[in-house]
């Protein structure tokens, strides 16, 4: 059986995901500062003399079987525009969670995100046969939360006061896709990216 905390390598037509590596820190904290991105107080992006720190951290968790870290290059340019991973994983249910993902601002609007969320989903259900797919992220982070219902993920509630987050209490969004909502979600995917690789 394949093990869920594998970070395969997948190419796709605007977004291409390695397999994290310490090697990946200097052009990651080059992304980070497009943007400034850990000023943003509702999400943690590391700054790019903390970059390796974060990167050893993601690997640890893979090594403890409940996150595969990968990240993000734009395919056409080859830049490091961020990261992504599988989380919480619980194999033995046959699911993940997509979540610590972020990308440099002007990867934003571009279909890198669609292309890398098509890629990891087309994973899970395809390769992996999970029954579901989850997405997390903090009630305030309304890009997020519109960037996961683009994708055709449907909300599944609130979890009021979940946890600590920078010293304040975090309420929680969470969003599903069932293996079979894949093929439609896939389609709707398929059509964004198509239009932006144009």
């Amino acid at each position: 059986m394949t093990r869920f905390a594998d970070s395969v390598p997948l190419t796709g037509s605007i977004a291409t995901l390695e397999p994290l590596t310490l090697d990946h820190a200097e052009g990651l904290g080059r992304a980070a500062s497009d943007g400034e991105l850990w000023n943003i107080w509702y999400t943690t992006v590391p700054r790019p003399e903390e970059m390796a720190t974060e990167i050893e951290r993601r690997l640890a968790l893979q090594r403890e079987d409940s996150m595969a870290p990968w990240a993000i290059r734009d395919s056409r340019s080859g830049d490091l525009v961020g990261m992504t991973t599988y989380c919480n994983i619980a194999q033995e249910n046959l699911r993940v969670e997509i979540g610590y993902t972020w990308m440099a601002q002007s990867a934003h609007g571009t279909g890198i995100n669609a292309d890398a969320k098509r890629l990891l989903l087309g994973h899970a259900f395809d390769t992996l046969g999970c029954n579901a797919v989850y997405f997390h992220t903090h009630w305030h982070n309304r890009q997020s939360r519109a960037a996961i219902e683009r994708l055709g993920a449907k909300q599944d509630g609130v979890l009021r006061s979940y946890q600590v987050y920078k010293g304040i209490v975090r309420d929680t969004v969470t969003f599903s896709i069932l293996n079979n909502e894949w093929p439609a979600v896939r389609q709707g995917l398929d059509a964004r990216i198509a239009r932006h690789a144009r």
